[in-house]
This record gives C-alpha cells, structure tokens and sequence, in this order.
C-alpha cells in the first residue's frame, strides 16, 4: 500500500459516521400510533411515562390516538386550529411527551460505545400543547406552555433551550434542530421532557434522533494528516535505507 492510500484509509477511519442509533425516525414500531409502553412500542426505545407516537402532524391532532386515560390529540390543523403543526423534517412517525404529568425518559441503551469518547446527539424538537385545555391567560407571561428536553448520555446531561407555544391557546412553536457533543460514560441515551405548567398540558416533540463519533475539527484532521504522512515518509527511507545496506 502506497503512503498516499494509507493516509487516505486513516483520514476516512477518523472523518467516517456511522449512526449508533436504533430507529432514530420511531419508524418501526409494534402497533402504530398510541401511548408507548402501553398500546404500542418503538423499536429499540424503552419508556414509562406518560408519552406517544404519533404518525404523522394529522394524525397527532385528530383525536384518535389513545392511552391509558382515553383518546389524546395536540392542538394544530386537526382541530382548527391553524398554528403550523407540520410533520418533523425527517418526515413521519415522531414523539410526543407530556412534561408535567407522569414525566418518564425516553431511552435507548447504545452498543458499541467507546468509553470516554466523545459523541454527537441529534435531533428536531418542538413545544407543543394538549387540546381541550385553555389558556387563554398563561401564568408564564412568555407563553401558554413551556417545553423542554433534557439530554443525558451516561452521567453527563444538557438541556435544550426553553421554547413557549406562546401566549393564548393552541401554539406550536415550530421545529428546531439541536446537537449535543457529550462523552461517553456509559452507553444508556436518555431524552426527558421538561414542561410548564401542569395544568395546561405541554408536549414536548422529537424527531430524527442520530449518535455519531464527534468528528474532529479540520485544524485537528490537518494535524492528523501531516503527522501521517511524515511517519510514512519516515518509514519509506528507512525501507530504502535497508535496501541499499542489502
């Protein structure tokens, strides 16, 4: 192998993804839409709380999507209200989690995590509120419900920013796209939805969830390359330096 293909075979080592995540599109799932651990499943995620999969934007706000205390649905187009409840970028099947009311992660146990590594979550999100319940004068003057997400990978968690359906009744506050770099501690990837206040559900959605190795930033994949090929530019003169002592 030439110097110049082996450099390349180790910037692609160091520069390559390769996503970690198990059905990060909540595509695959045991029964459709419904309230996971209780009428359906998602492939590969586990879950105790009080949160849903949902098919499509339509369909989180028909009301025909039950759990375990009846039919649910969010305030959007389903139930007139025109607020820009859309499906996610990543298209299809996505997460809704109540939280301030029978708050339960949303995990996943990752293989093939190295430890004290580092990794990059990612992932769309966006507040949303519970329909058939008003607030037409929140008590957060910033917006009628609050949400968040709380992200941990092994011991170490970071919070989304805090994002209002805004003020007066069935708000959406648009998808948004976030990523965390954390390192490794242990290979359990959790998601926990934060919301206000518990009266006046709020729902926190996601969608389109990726782990990747960090990758590396171009002055670090410079350094790596330079280092590279003054080893095997070393390691050609000696071969030749051999050669000619032979």
């Amino acid at each position: 192998m030439t110097s110049k293909a082996a450099v390349i075979l180790l910037l692609f080592a160091v520069t390559a993804k390769a996503d970690l995540i198990t059905n990060g599109s909540f595509s695959s799932t045991t029964n459709g839409a419904g309230q996971l651990g209780y009428n359906t499943n998602a492939t590969g995620w586990t879950t105790t709380g009080y949160n849903f999969l949902f098919t499509t934007a339509s369909n989180a706000t028909s009301g025909t999507v039950t759990g375990v205390d009846g039919a649910l649905a969010l305030y959007g187009p389903g139930n007139g209200y025109a607020n820009g409840l859309v499906n996610s970028p990543d298209g299809g099947n996505f997460i809704g989690a109540d939280g301030a009311y029978e708050v339960g992660a949303i995990t996943q146990t990752i293989s093939g995590l190295t430890a004290l590594s580092n990794y990059t979550v990612g992932f769309y999100w966006a507040a949303a509120q519970q329909s058939n319940f008003g607030c037409v004068s929140p008590a957060n003057p910033g917006g009628c419900t609050t949400d968040q997400w709380q992200v941990s990978l092994g011991s170490q968690t970071q919070s989304t920013p805090v994002a209002s359906t805004g003020v007066g009744q069935g708000g959406f506050s648009g998808w948004m796209y976030q990523t965390f770099t954390a390192t490794s501690s242990s290979e359990l990837l959790s998601f926990l939805a934060v919301g206000t206040p518990s009266g006046e559900p709020p729902f926190a959605l996601l969608d389109g969830v990726s782990l990747n190795v960090a990758t590396p930033e171009p002055g670090s994949l410079m350094l790596f390359a330079g280092a590279a090929l003054i080893g095997f530019g070393e390691l050609t003169r000696r071969k030749r330096l051999t050669k000619r002592r032979g």
